[in-house]
């Protein structure tokens, strides 16, 4: 092949797709909410990809990309390369969701003979004051208390019997 002549994902996007946000360059792409760039590699000679989600200042995922034919440049990103870049982003992304979830939504279920009581913890990470609340609810879903206390709260299952034997008293 020719390396003069120029294959369609080299050619610029067309007017009216630009004109929509939409664009699919050979190193820029902008779709589905979600924008691709091949970048330079920073730790070596080769390229990489970086996805961005619009409204995100930082990407989701950076990865190596692929040395086109030349061995110089990068291959073109296309349709399918894209779809798949979307796909492993958003995976990347509610993986981080579902770890800061946990992080700040703990919950404990206690026995008290009489009940089964389930105690949550839930952080606000506030900038100015994190806090968080510590809350009972019995078995139909009814809450039976609900406190302040720490961010830094240790939840756990002897944690909560202490808070329901304290008759749900601001635990120290």
């Amino acid at each position: 092949m020719n390396q003069d002549s120029a294959s369609p994902d080299d050619l610029p996007a067309d007017e009216t797709a630009a004109e929509d946000g939409v664009i699919h360059e050979a190193r820029l792409w902008r779709d589905d909410g979600w924008t691709a760039r091949v970048i330079k590699n920073e730790d070596d000679d080769g390229w990489a990809v970086e996805m961005i989600k619009d409204g995100e200042a930082e990407p989701a995922l950076v990865g190596p990309w692929t040395m086109g034919r030349d061995k110089k440049n990068p291959k073109p990103l296309d349709t399918s390369a894209f779809h798949t870049l979307v796909k492993t982003a958003s995976e990347v992304l509610r993986r981080h969701e579902q770890q800061l979830h946990a992080m700040l939504h703990k919950s404990v279920d206690v026995d008290t003979g009489s009940a089964r009581i389930t105690v949550m913890l839930d952080i606000v990470p506030d900038e100015d004051d994190p806090y968080a609340l510590l809350s009972a609810r019995d078995e139909s879903g009814e809450q039976l208390a609900q406190v302040t206390v720490a961010p830094n709260f240790k939840l756990n299952p002897g944690s909560a019997a202490k808070w329901i034997e304290n008759e749900f008293r601001k635990p120290d």
